[in-house]
């Protein structure tokens, strides 16, 4: 751990700054910065195809569609409340969280969730615009469907990494441009495909009864998966000075997110009506890029590289801590490097081969059963800690120390996690499992709600007294 004096945040300089504290005469930037830091990921593609899903397979109309999808988008409001702990802290939230689950325990849940998983996000985001840039080259004439697909993962890859290795300056400056670039080229899409959307839809066979309400919170627990991954939202806030008002950060952060997310996922619920089930098995993408101008095509793609960099860009820069925080000596642009490679080798392995489809699928729902609980439990410690997190006792290793607790592992914190992804799990329905409760409701999705309600109350029996004893004597 260091306290750096005179650190250059700069867009034009590598960040060499890892886990170490933000100091008070390095803090700079305003809560309003935020919002383009977390809109320009969501300015995205794949918020049609998620969006097209809840009318074309789970059968929902427009309108139910769109409520489960403005319902989703209440959940970054926890994302905006995570991001209050980092100008608090003044470090990463890979770091903070051993205040949850100890030093010795939060080494498991970081290596796990915060730095291999990322490396299978990485490769999830990075899929799509693999597929439709070697599409794009494809039409425009290269044969070598393997060779293209190779080239344009390599590519958006290296420049991927490359903005993580700049870091925070080079996002904090760079994100409001793309943003409104982002917009600007999706804007111009959706006024391409407006028309030939069937604003008359509706479904053949309307559901209703529990089959509805079986879609409903299936939907809920698809769209819930997004914002609920977003446990890195503290990372990006840690530079704020610490007099920044929370409210003004959790607004800043959650509207960012929510805002795009809930209008391009409703667009992509318009889109079911003018696309067939079919391709939204193949991708939403290749249909759309039909249904546009010729011209236009490419730009199109060119938004969707620029918005999946954008995304992968502050997952990796985010993961880069992680391998510091559970005590790998290890700088963090080497760390960015290798958690790139790892995305990479995943992503070639997905394109290269359809076999790993129903495995993607099931990643995706066991990512679930661990997001929702470890957002559950990281809002509530910030809540009844009121965001009074000692920076340097979160560095403190030593058995005694502050968070060292049960031979380096915070039980309450752990426990109540590891109940919640039960009761996630208990109550996950999907074509790959569902769990004996899911059933037992009729196919009702009650996964999110559930898992997070067990997290949050478990922790707060748990964990209350004991949190409040650290803020009385910090």
């Amino acid at each position: 751990m260091s306290e750096t004096s005179g650190y250059d945040d700069s867009a034009r300089r590598v960040e060499t700054r890892g886990i170490d504290i933000v100091g008070d005469d390095e803090r700079h930037g305003k809560a309003r910065e935020l919002f383009a830091v977390w809109a320009a990921p969501n300015v995205s593609v794949l918020n049609f195809t998620i969006g097209a899903t809840l009318t074309l397979v789970l059968g929902l109309e427009i309108w139910q569609a769109m409520l489960v999808v403005f319902a989703s988008s209440l959940l970054w409001i926890f994302v905006g409340i995570v991001a209050t702990s980092g100008p608090t802290a003044g470090t990463s939230g890979s770091v903070i969280q051993r205040a949850i689950y100890g030093y010795r325990g939060n080494k498991i849940v970081i290596a796990f969730y915060g730095w291999f998983i990322s490396g299978v996000f990485l490769a999830l985001n990075w899929v799509a615009s693999s597929f439709l840039g070697a599409e794009l080259l494809a039409r425009w004439g290269m044969t070598n469907s393997t060779l293209a697909l190779v080239l344009v993962t390599l590519v958006v890859a290296a420049i991927t990494v490359l903005v993580a290795i700049y870091g925070h300056g080079l996002i904090l400056r760079t994100y409001t441009p793309i943003t409104i670039g982002l917009l600007v080229i999706f804007i111009v899409v959706v006024g391409f495909l407006a028309p030939q959307i069937d604003w008359s839809f509706a479904q053949p066979e309307p559901l209703g009864g529990l089959p509805l309400w079986s879609s409903l919170t299936i939907g809920f627990a698809i769209l819930a998966s997004t914002p609920l991954s977003y446990s890195n939202s503290a990372d990006m806030a840690r530079y704020l000075p610490k007099s920044t008002k929370p409210s003004s950060i959790v607004w800043a952060t959650a509207l960012g997110g929510a805002i795009p997310w809930f209008v391009f996922t409703s667009v992509g619920a318009l889109l079911g009506s003018a696309v067939n089930p079919d391709d939204l098995a193949i991708g939403i993408e290749y249909a759309l890029l039909d249904m546009l101008p010729q011209w236009l095509g490419p730009i199109f793609v060119l938004g969707i590289i620029v918005n999946t960099v954008a995304l992968n860009g502050m997952t990796t820069y985010t993961a880069s801590m992680a391998l510091q925080s559970i005590g790998v000596p290890i700088k963090r642009v080497a760390s960015a490097v290798l958690i790139g490679v790892l995305g990479t080798a995943f992503t070639l392995v997905l394109v290269l081969s359809s076999t790993l489809i129903d495995a993607v699928n099931l990643m995706l729902q066991f990512l679930l059963i661990i997001s929702a609980p470890t957002m559950a439990v990281y809002v509530t410690d910030i809540i009844l800690r009121k965001r009074q997190y000692s920076s340097f006792d979160l560095f403190d290793e030593r058995p005694g120390g502050r968070f060292w607790y049960t031979a380096g592992f915070g039980l309450p914190g752990l426990v109540s996690m590891l109940a919640g992804a039960v009761a996630t799990a208990l109550f996950l329905s999907t074509d790959i499992w569902t769990g004996p409760l899911g059933v037992a409701t009729g196919y009702l999705d009650l996964s999110v709600p559930v898992g997070m309600l067990v997290s949050i109350v478990l922790y707060v029996l748990l964990a209350k007294r004991q949190v409040r004893a650290q803020v009385a004597t910090a």
